[in-house]
């Protein structure tokens, strides 16, 4: 596994000629060297990720934005005096910019976009940019998807494309912070590492395409997993009569420790300022970690991995999302679910 750091300073332009000699990007051969860069997908994460990105640019460059919420669009666009600009539809940002960055919700909102983008074939012909694009899909969505939005783009020669879901939340996208998990052939890992770096702090490369989507759903198995052994260990353990501070505290020197138990516990009080002690608001959502999950169970299905304990877990998720007092909640209110003192 790769791990590249992100850069500390915003991209300058090179000449052409010395591209070889410099890791700093050279995206266009126009005379002014001006880059073109597009962004679909304005939502929780994706809002503050081009912002980020606009913000780090030259300011000389021109963004391409595009979202099906045509209100977010236009709030971003009066966000910024120069250097944006909002796109009609997706095929549009396709035309027009050299690098595209899609932030979407769903693996059909991804299957969708691309097929908008890249039919017809024709985007270094009948595009302002004649030059091979570079596909980069943040979304959190099934290999088998990604894998075939990739041989779309692959196939016809219109661009190259790379899985890179990311860690880090709201939070981490506002902050410039998230981490980034790529799927990409050797010869993009450069490229595609400056393009992130300028939204997030990491770049982790694991492979070829589809590696970054295998790698973030394997760690969040593992941790929707350790989230509810976490709250049916404290609720275990105060039931007991154990303090839950001093239970916490406990684990979290001994081989119980992870993140759940030590960053995220779901018990109130525990941590000061976690999900659990403001009413289990903000955080992951318990929505989200039954998403990925079940994504993760799928691809393992297709797969043929064998798992003793994703579907117990699928299950208490999917009540968990249901019931009144932890839909919409954080992810630790599985705790509340499971009856744990409050």
């Amino acid at each position: 596994m790769r791990t590249i750091t992100a850069l500390s300073t915003p991209l300058r332009r090179v000449a052409p000629c010395a591209a070889r000699q410099s890791s700093r990007r050279c995206f266009s051969s126009t005379r002014d060297l001006q880059a073109t860069w597009g962004f679909i997908g304005l939502g929780r994460m994706g809002y503050s990720m081009a912002k980020n990105l606009r913000a780090k640019v030259p300011a000389e460059d021109t963004l391409f934005v595009h979202d099906i919420n045509t209100a977010a669009s236009q709030e971003f666009l009066e966000e910024h005096s120069t250097g944006v600009r909002v796109a009609e539809n997706v095929r549009e940002v396709a035309e027009k910019a050299e690098v595209i960055i899609t932030a979407l919700p769903e693996p059909q909102h991804v299957r969708g976009v691309y097929k908008a983008m890249l039919d017809p074939p024709t985007l270094l012909t009948d595009g302002s940019v004649t030059k091979e694009r570079l596909f980069i899909d943040t979304s959190t969505i099934d290999p088998m998807t990604s894998a075939e939005v990739a041989e779309s783009a692959h196939s016809t020669g219109q661009g190259k494309f790379i899985d890179a879901p990311m860690s880090g939340g709201v939070v981490g996208a506002a902050a410039g912070t998230l981490t980034f998990m790529i799927g990409a052939a050797p010869e993009v890992v450069d490229r595609a590492t400056e393009v992130l770096s300028l939204m997030g702090r990491k770049v982790l490369h694991l492979g070829e395409q589809g590696a970054g989507l295998k790698g973030k759903l394997a760690n969040n198995y593992l941790l929707a997993l350790n989230n509810i052994a976490t709250a049916e260990a404290m609720n275990m353990g105060i039931q007991w009569g154990l303090d839950p501070k001093a239970l916490a505290g406990m684990i979290n020197i001994s081989t119980g420790k992870c993140w759940p138990s030590e960053v995220n516990n779901p018990v109130p009080g525990v941590i000061e300022g976690s999900p659990a002690s403001r009413g289990y608001e903000g955080g992951f959502g318990v929505a989200l970690a039954n998403k990925d999950l079940k994504l993760a169970l799928k691809a393992a299905a297709e797969a043929n991995v064998k798992l003793a304990l994703g579907e117990s877990a699928r299950q208490l998720y999917e009540a968990a999302e249901k019931a009144p007092d932890c839909k919409g909640k954080d992810f630790s209110v599985v705790y509340r679910y499971l009856g744990g003192k409050e």
